[in-house]
């Protein structure tokens, strides 16, 4: 089985102690709030830039917070760091899902030990008080529906990566996007259905190089998944195809810079993942101390929220655009 890194060194040494029989103390031996948030992939740049978030907030708040990066997008390594967390004993238990119900049982038995449970980028998830989203599912992948097709001039083949076919929110917005195509313009063809390889960026290389020899009209990707679009701009430039077919998909700023300058990575939307990791820590320190999350309050980070309580969501629309006159400034800020 694989196994996989924490970003906190504590957190390794309270496994070693636990694998050798040891009793794990809680977490926090004071009233300090305790928060770990899991990640889909730890060493990456989108998610170096949530720890940064998570990191500052906490030191902000006076709280104890970090995060916990799997070495690979493998949900079974989520579920062992949730379970890990869980045996800490900490008061809150951030998660991005790499699959919503794998995940499910383990934030239930995290819910019944009294921790509170935060998710983002999995709408509709159980087992939470709250998940937390900074751009709604359906204008997210309209938006990239829309400026795929500007791009392609309403013609032609596309792909479409996610980065997991069990992840909810990247199918979610693949299923916008690819709707938006359907009705809209008729003259696009998608090819095959979705492929899961946007969260690796030698998969998403590998892929698009293939489905370019399978397709040679093939003229544009569109990955959901920090990196799916590194990986197909790649895979385009080894190709000499740049400014030929269009490569869609948020991304970090500081990795895809250089591609976007060479005119290889066409651009995209994201929102600030800094911002998601703040957001974490000020949910989650809410939560812990016993603040109701109710419409029309102001939240750090999230603005005025107006949340769907039955579905545990709290959705907001904070959209920015990555191109050729964007993108240096957003590597500036760490991104």
């Amino acid at each position: 089985m694989p196994t996989y890194s924490f970003d906190r060194r504590g957190l390794m040494v309270a496994a070693a102690m636990a694998a050798a029989g040891f009793t794990l103390p809680a977490a926090a031996q004071d009233d300090t709030t305790t928060i770990g948030v899991v990640v889909k992939i730890g060493g990456i740049p989108w998610f170096n830039a949530m720890e940064a978030g998570i990191t500052e907030k906490a030191e902000e708040l006076g709280v104890e917070a970090f995060m916990v990066g799997p070495t690979s997008a493998d949900p079974a390594l989520q579920v062992r760091a949730v379970e890990d967390l869980i045996a800490q004993g900490v008061d809150v238990i951030g998660v991005v899902p790499n699959d919503a119900d794998v995940l499910e049982p383990v934030l239930g038995r995290a819910m019944e030990q009294g921790i509170h449970v935060i998710t983002h980028e999995s709408p509709g998830q159980k087992n939470v008080d709250w998940d937390f989203e900074l751009a709604s599912a359906q204008g997210f992948g309209e938006a990239y529906g829309a400026r795929l097709a500007e791009e392609m001039g309403g013609t032609g083949q596309y792909a479409v990566f996610v980065g997991g076919l069990s992840v909810p929110l990247h199918n979610a917005w693949a299923d916008a996007a690819i709707a938006y195509i359907e009705e809209n313009h008729p003259d696009m063809q998608l090819i095959g259905d979705r492929y899961g390889v946007a969260e690796d960026v030698d998969a998403s290389r590998r892929t698009a190089l293939d489905l370019m020899r399978a397709n040679e009209d093939l003229g544009g990707f569109l990955a959901f998944g920090s990196q799916g679009p590194i990986g197909a701009a790649r895979a385009v430039q080894e190709r000499r195809r740049g400014g030929e077919i269009v490569v869609l998909g948020p991304f970090s700023p500081g990795q895809g810079r250089q591609l976007v300058h060479d005119g290889i990575l066409t651009g995209g939307f994201m929102w600030n993942p800094k911002q998601a990791g703040e957001v974490f820590v000020t949910l989650g320190n809410m939560i812990a101390n016993g603040e109701e999350i109710e419409a029309g309050m102001e939240i750090e980070g999230l603005g005025t929220i107006e949340p769907d309580v039955e579905n545990r969501t709290i959705i907001v629309d904070q959209l920015v655009e990555i191109n050729e006159d964007t993108v240096d400034d957003l590597a500036a800020l760490g991104l």
